[in-house]
């Protein structure tokens, strides 16, 4: 049986294997020879780390924090709409409550 398993790399490893193609000079091939990253993977950090270099490679399972920040502020407003639904179901009389005062009418067929 044939098992994938995926490399896992420090943030370290990537940061450094990134200077050395942005600030060192070197080629991108010649580093993913060098250090055995498939080129797409080092593209992919260049990119990471040119857009945020202190958020680049939070770790697996981490959250940059402008994300971890997103989640707690939508885990608070899902308390809150959580809160305000209970509120209206106390409040809002049900369906079988007022079945009976519900008046139907029928157009006039005639």
């Amino acid at each position: 049986m044939v098992r994938n398993t995926r490399k896992s790399f420090t943030r370290e490893f990537k940061i450094e294997t990134v200077k050395l193609v942005t600030e060192g000079g070197a080629s991108a091939s010649q580093v993913t020879d060098d250090m055995g990253v498939h080129v797409n993977t080092l593209y992919k950090w260049i990119r990471e780390f040119s857009a945020e270099p202190d958020e680049a490679f939070p770790g697996k399972g981490n959250l940059a924090s402008s994300d971890a920040e997103i989640i707690r502020e939508l885990k608070r407003e899902n308390e809150r709409l959580k809160m305000e639904r209970e509120i209206l179901k106390k409040q809002w009389p049900s369906f079988r409550e007022t079945r009976a005062e519900l008046s139907v009418r029928l157009p006039f067929s005639g």
